[in-house]
């Protein structure tokens, strides 16, 4: 082969140094791209890197790149091992310039220099998948995702298939997956895959990175996306992160899409001949399926993804909380004027000064909880669902109020008896004639307070007449005292004199 101008190897590595392909550097250059690599072998061969070899005197380049002891017959420098060097750069704080000083002190005379130790790693890294060949740190991110691809839960009776999603979660450093199917994408599904991805690692990576669906994101952003709150506590309560992928960014899901791949292929496509009569027998064959797929050795890493996961990625993450986390639902309500808040329903009661201001309420399967401004303002067991009554903490009342909730029905009877026996005579007819006992309290009530201004005396005896009469209301007594005809009886009362009222027809209208 003819040897090329020092100028046009020059040429070639610079060209390559820029980033430009193979192809692309022969193309430019005119060159066969044989010859492009075989320069570019020989200059790694030799140690030399660009822009080093710029200034470089011909005669000493080439010299340096056609001397018998660069021979590409007979290399002279010790192949590292590039996928062990992968895998020790997906440890917290290792780098490329670690490793090679820790190869140089192995090879100390058939060593690369740090610079074409460096290229090659580069090279062979360019490789391997895009998914692969980028780089994460053991323990940092856990990419989460849907398959596009659904399986199917078959009703035993009817036969019919009810499709369901499959909840991908994949680590970074070790590729190392879980898979789950779910019913939906809703957000207890989405939170719940969260729960039992993390149980299944044994562990929690410090940043989860989600698609921009809508359980996870509520405003897809490119700089400052909102995270559904839901999720937002997920994250707080395994003290992880939340890291969408950003819109039209591709390599930032590039991670799950590739595990998306492969669960489709070893997990959906091997099951697709299978029928499942609950998501609970769907998810054991899954499982099987999933540690099958999990310890397959890896063609370029060399190892399989579970020894990956043991060896580098499970003692990089951090521990599980000592509780699991329960799932919650958030809703911004205002209080009512009864200091009373409305969630499905049931009226839940929170301090009275509150009322009129925006609140923030968690829900769980068994409570209730109000927030304002950040801080649990009230907490209540969760009504039963379709009780639609009220649930009512006394201090949360105003006093008057809580005046009247203290009243029992024995408290009232004792105050009515200590007025008069006429007076506790009409409380208990009031009560036993109101369909609700709260009812008879608040009337019976309104009935003692007559007393304020009419006195025992006159009130025992309004009571009294009241009873003769059958009329055994608070209206009624209190018009008894209005016109006070607590004292006369019942017999010589009064007529009651005629009713002038301008819509009255006199007599003459009926002739």
């Amino acid at each position: 082969m003819e040897r090329l101008p020092m100028r046009k190897i020059k040429d070639v590595m610079r060209l390559r140094a820029a980033g430009l392909s193979h192809r692309k550097v022969a193309h430019s250059l005119g060159l066969g791209l044989g010859s492009v690599r075989n320069y570019e072998l020989r200059a790694q061969k030799a140690e030399l890197v660009w822009p080093d070899v710029a200034d470089v005197d011909d005669a000493v380049l080439e010299r340096q790149l056609f001397t018998q002891t660069t021979s590409l017959d007979a290399p002279r420098f010790a192949e590292p091992d590039w996928s062990q060097i992968a895998r020790e750069l997906k440890k917290r704080g290792v780098s490329l310039q670690l490793l090679w000083e820790e190869y140089r002190a192995d090879h100390p005379d058939d060593g690369y220099g740090y610079s074409a130790y460096c290229q090659r790693y580069r090279a062979w890294s360019k490789r391997l998948s895009p998914a692969m060949r980028q780089r994460h740190v053991a323990g940092e991110k856990m990419f989460v995702d849907y398959s596009g691809l659904r399986m199917a839960v078959t009703d035993p009776t009817t036969g019919a298939e009810t499709p369901v999603e499959v909840f991908v979660a994949v680590l970074g450093a070790s590729n190392y997956a879980y898979v789950e199917a779910s019913w939906s994408q809703s957000l207890p599904d989405w939170i719940g895959a969260h729960v039992r991805a993390f149980e299944y690692f044994g562990g929690v990576p410090t940043t989860i990175v989600s698609d921009n669906l809508k359980s996870a994101v509520i405003r897809a952003c490119f700089h400052e996306p909102t995270i559904n709150r839901s999720y937002t506590d997920l994250a707080r309560h395994y003290g992880t992160a939340i890291l969408p992928a950003r819109p039209y960014k591709p390599k930032d899901k590039a991670k799950v899409e590739s595990a998306v791949l492969l669960v489709q292929r070893w997990i959906v496509a091997k099951l697709r001949n299978r029928t499942f009569f609950s998501l609970a027998e769907l998810n054991a064959a899954i499982r099987e399926a999933l540690a099958q797929m999990n310890a397959r050795v890896s063609r370029h890493l060399g190892a399989s993804r579970q020894e990956l996961f043991d060896t580098v990625e499970k003692p990089a993450l951090m521990p599980l909380p000592p509780t699991r986390h329960v799932h919650a639902d958030w809703q911004k309500v205002t209080v009512r004027p009864d200091y009373h808040i409305r969630i499905q329903d049931h009226f839940y009661s929170v301090p009275n000064r509150l009322v009129g201001e925006a609140l923030w309420v968690r829900i769980t399967s068994d409570t209730v909880e109000a927030f304002h401004r950040g801080r649990r303002m009230a907490s209540h067991q969760r009504a039963s669902p379709g009780d639609h009554g009220t649930t009512t903490i006394r201090t949360h009342m105003p006093p008057h109020h809580r005046h009247y909730a203290d009243m029992s029905i024995e408290k009232l009877q004792a105050k009515a008896q200590a007025i008069g026996p006429n007076v506790a005579t009409v409380i208990d007819v009031i009560v036993r004639d109101k369909p609700r006992p709260d009812h008879g309290i608040r009337a019976g009530l309104g009935v003692l307070q007559l007393e304020r201004g009419c006195g025992a005396e006159r009130l025992d005896a309004a009571c009294a007449r009241a009873l003769v009469l059958n009329a055994c209301s608070l209206k009624s007594i209190t018009s008894i005292l209005s016109n006070r005809l607590e004292d006369q009886p019942v017999d010589a009362a009064p007529d009651a004199p005629p009713i002038a009222h301008g819509n009255i027809r006199g007599p003459k209208y009926f002739h």
